[in-house]
C-alpha cells in the first residue's frame, strides 16, 4: 500500500481542481470575446479602408484572431483534463469514505500507511474496507497519470505552433501552420473507424490547428474523439449565435418565433457549457436548422467505462433540450454514487427531427432517418474510445424508442443493452427481432403513462370502439380504461409477450417521471447503465 497515495487522497479536495478547470474555461471565454471584437473591427476596417496598408492591417488582425483561437482551444483542453481529473478524484473520495465507514463497522481503522490496524471484530467489514481503499487508491493514481499525460500532450501540441523567433506574446507569437495541417478530412462516406485513423495520423499540433482554423469541417465527424469535437463545436457556438441574431433581426411572424425559441435554447446551452456544478459537458453536435439538433455528453465518453446514449422523443428540440439533458444527467450522477469505481458518461443524442404533432408522429420516416444517424454515432463512440470497449447502453423514450428500435433491427448496433421507456412500440413485435440479445432488451411503462392508452393500433382502436358501442356507458371504461398491449408501432415492449426484461417504474410516473429521484425507474435505468442486473418486475 502506498502511504503517500493514501495521505494525498485523504488530504485532497476535488473542488480545488474544479475551480482550476473553471478558471481555464473562463479564460477561453474571455479570449472568445476578444476574438469577436477583432472580427468586428476587421469588418468595419474592410468596409472603409482599401489599399496595401488596409490589406496588411487585415492580415495582422486575422493573425491575431487565429492566435486567440489557438489559445482558446489550449484553455479548453486544460479544462477538459482538469475536469475529468476532478471527477475521478470525487469518485475516489467516495470510495475512501466507504472504506473508512467499513473499517469503523469492523471495529478498527487505517493507520498512516493505509493499512488496517490489528483486531477487527467483523472480518467481512474489514475485507470490504481494504477492497474499497485499494479501489480508491488505484482510481486516484490512474487519474493522476492520465491528467499528467493529457497536459503533457497539450504542451507538445502547442510547442510547434509557437514562433520561437518572436520571444513574446501578442502578434507574431503564432508560427506558420504545421506541415500537412490543411489535409482534407475523409469523405462523407468514410466510416467512423476511417475518420479516427485519419485523425490519429495527424500530429497533436496539426489536430489543434485543424480545430482552430477549420472547426466546421471536423465538428460533426463521428469517430473523432469527443474532446476534439467539443473544441470545434465550442468555437462554432459564437459564430452560430451571431448568425442567429442577424437572422432574428430580419425575421417576422412564425419564423421570428422559431428563431426566438432557438435563441433561448442556445442561451441555456451556453450556460450549461460554462457550468461547473455537474459533470463537464462536451458539445458534440449543434445544428440550428429547423427546431435545432444538439448532442451533449456529460463526462468524456471516450474514457468512460459505461456510456448511456439517451434518445428523446416527440417535441424534443433545442428549445426544450434542457429537460432531456437533466434526465441523462440524473443517470450519470446516480451512477457515480452506486458505482464510483467506474466512470460513466451520459449522452443526450438529439440528432434527428423529432415529431411535434400527432400526424408527424404517426409515421416511421423520422425514426428511420434517425436510426441511421444513431447507428453511425454509436459506431463513432466505439471508434473513438480509449482502451478497452465501454459498456454501451442506448435508451429510447417515447418516439425515441422507435428510433432505437429501428436502429436495433439492423445487425450489429454498437450497444450492449437497449432500454425502451414509455414506448408507443418499437417497430417489431418481439425482442427476438432485434440484433441485441433478448436478455439485454429492457422496457418499462408506468401504469399512468398516457402512451399506452393513446397510441393504440388501428385494430385495437376498432375493437375498443366496438366494445363501447356494445355496452353503453360502462363500455368506454372497459375499452379505454386499461393499458393496451397492441400499440401503434407494434406490441408494447413492456408486455411480457414481447420478450424484453420488464423493470418496475412507479405507478405515478406518467410519461415523463421515469427519471424522478429516489424512484424505482431511475434506480433500474442506472443499474442497467453500469452493468448491474435488475430484478424483473
Amino acid at each position: 500500500m502506498s502511504s503517500s497515495a493514501f495521505a494525498r487522497l485523504r488530504a485532497t479536495d476535488p473542488a480545488r481542481w474544479v475551480d482550476a478547470s473553471h478558471g481555464w474555461r473562463s479564460r477561453a471565454g474571455a479570449a472568445g470575446l476578444w476574438s469577436a471584437e477583432l472580427q468586428q473591427h476587421g469588418a468595419r476596417l474592410a468596409s472603409r479602408w482599401t489599399g496595401a496598408a488596409a490589406l496588411a492591417a487585415l492580415a495582422r488582425l486575422t493573425r491575431l484572431r487565429r492566435g486567440l483561437e489557438v489559445f482558446r482551444l489550449a484553455c479548453y483542453r486544460a479544462d477538459q483534463a482538469l475536469s475529468e481529473f476532478a471527477g475521478a478524484l470525487t469518485r475516489a473520495r467516495a470510495l475512501l469514505a466507504t472504506a473508512l465507514a467499513a473499517a469503523r463497522r469492523a471495529g478498527t481503522s487505517f493507520d498512516d500507511e493505509g493499512n488496517l490496524r490489528d483486531g477487527p471484530t467483523a472480518q467481512a467489514a474489514a475485507t470490504e474496507a481494504a477492497t474499497a481503499l485499494a479501489a480508491a487508491l488505484s482510481l486516484a493514481t490512474t487519474a493522476d497519470g492520465v491528467a499528467a499525460r493529457r497536459l503533457a500532450e497539450l504542451s507538445a501540441a502547442i510547442g510547434p505552433l509557437i514562433d520561437a523567433r518572436s520571444g513574446r506574446t501578442g502578434e507574431g507569437w503564432l508560427a506558420a501552420p504545421p506541415p500537412s495541417a490543411g489535409a482534407s478530412p475523409p469523405s462523407c462516406t468514410a466510416s467512423p473507424a476511417e475518420v479516427r485513423a485519419w485523425w490519429e495520423a495527424l500530429t497533436p499540433a496539426q489536430r489543434l490547428w485543424s480545430a482552430a482554423t477549420e472547426p466546421s469541417a471536423i465538428a460533426t465527424l463521428d469517430g473523432l474523439p469527443a474532446a476534439d469535437r467539443d473544441l470545434a463545436n465550442r468555437l462554432l457556438l459564437e459564430q452560430q449565435r451571431a448568425e442567429l441574431d442577424r437572422a432574428l433581426a430580419k425575421a417576422h411572424g412564425g419564423e421570428r418565433k422559431r428563431l426566438h425559441e432557438l435563441r433561448d435554447g442556445l442561451a441555456t446551452l451556453t450556460d450549461r457549457l460554462a457550468d461547473d456544478a455537474g459533470p463537464r459537458a462536451y458539445l458534440l453536435r449543434l445544428d440550428l436548422a429547423g427546431e435545432g439538433r444538439v448532442v451533449v455528453a456529460l463526462g468524456d465518453p471516450d474514457r468512460a467505462d459505461h456510456v448511456l446514449t439517451h434518445v428523446p422523443g416527440m417535441t424534443a428540440g433545442l428549445a426544450s433540450y434542457d429537460g432531456e439533458l437533466r434526465h441523462a444527467e440524473r443517470v450519470a450522477a446516480q451512477a457515480g454514487r452506486v458505482a464510483p469505481a467506474a466512470a460513466t458518461s451520459a449522452v443526450l443524442w438529439l440528432d434527428y427531427d423529432a415529431p411535434d404533432f400527432v400526424d408527424e408522429a404517426a409515421g416511421t420516416g423520422r425514426a428511420e432517418a434517425g436510426a441511421a444517424r444513431l447507428r453511425r454515432f454509436q459506431d463513432g463512440l466505439d471508434a473513438a474510445h480509449e482502451g478497452g470497449r465501454a459498456h454501451r447502453t442506448v435508451l429510447g423514450h417515447s418516439y425515441g424508442s422507435l428510433v432505437v428500435g429501428r436502429a436495433a433491427v439492423a445487425p450489429e448496433l454498437a450497444a450492449d443493452d437497449v432500454i425502451f421507456v414509455g414506448s408507443p412500440g418499437v417497430g417489431v413485435n418481439s425482442a427476438g427481432a432485434l440484433s441485441v440479445p433478448t436478455g439485454h432488451v429492457w422496457s418499462s411503462t408506468s401504469r399512468s403513462d398516457i402512451i399506452q392508452y393513446a397510441a393504440l393500433a388501428p385494430r385495437g382502436l376498432a375493437a375498443d370502439l366496438a366494445v363501447t358501442a356494445t355496452v353503453p356507458g360502462l363500455g368506454a371504461v372497459l375499452a379505454f380504461g386499461r393499458p393496451e398491449d397492441d400499440l401503434w408501432f407494434g406490441r408494447n415492449p413492456s408486455d411480457p409477450a414481447f420478450g424484453a426484461r420488464v423493470f418496475a417504474s412507479q405507478p405515478d410516473a406518467g410519461h415523463l417521471g421515469y427519471w424522478d429521484r429516489g424512484r424505482p425507474a431511475l434506480d433500474a435505468i442506472t443499474n442497467i447503465t453500469v452493468g448491474r442486473d435488475v430484478t424483473p418486475r
